[in-house]
């Protein structure tokens, strides 16, 4: 999946969830605590591979269920503890999540569930033609880019319009949250120059 279908899945889960609790849309500190998380993974493992070359495959690590349950279950007692339950919540939501978008999205193109890219390291992972740095982003883009003009209308339609669509709806019906965050981060940053 690619990083902005991550945050979309991920911010639907967690929003949708809140609705269904009963409790208030995602804050700001939520959103931003989901957003890292749910790029979490990502983050750890294509820098240790494509950068570094330390690691065979994008799926190591960050994506194992060997670090993600222990992770997981660490953040929600961490936050629990200094009173910001919600904040546990949404980095188990937003990092769960990523796996489980990794391994259901081989569904789309016909393909099986991907278990294998969350069982680091009890399953060997098969290396790709390219490993290593940008040649590997640009891989993916191209693959991504031939599988437009061979995607049936209606997938198109709901997987690239309508889906995206609902993302942003449903964050702006919550108000936006996390979009000050950066503006805030910035002012903090000037404060401390001055």
């Amino acid at each position: 999946m690619w990083p902005w279908e991550h945050l979309g899945v991920g911010y639907l889960l967690y929003s949708l969830g809140c609705r269904a609790l009963g409790r208030d849309p995602p804050s700001d500190a939520e959103a931003t605590v989901l957003a890292c998380s749910v790029l979490l993974p990502d983050l750890i493992d294509k820098p240790l591979s494509w950068g570094l070359g330390w690691v065979t495959g994008g799926y190591t690590v960050g994506h194992s269920l060997v670090l993600a349950v222990p992770a997981g279950l660490g953040a929600l007692t961490v936050a629990r503890r200094r009173g910001a339950p919600r904040l546990g919540v949404a980095a188990v939501v937003g990092y769960w999540s990523h796996l489980l978008g990794d391994v259901v999205s081989p569904l789309r193109s016909g393909g099986q569930l991907g278990f294998r890219r969350v069982g680091w390291p009890f399953v060997e992972r098969i290396p790709y033609t390219s490993d290593r740095g940008l040649e590997r982003g640009v891989e993916y883009l191209r693959a991504f880019l031939s599988e437009i003009p061979s995607t049936d209308p209606l997938s198109f339609v709901l997987l690239y319009l309508l889906a995206p669509g609902v993302v942003v709806a449903v964050w702006v019906a919550d108000g936006a949250p996390g979009v000050a965050v950066p503006g805030r981060l910035l002012a903090v940053l000037q404060k401390r120059r001055a």
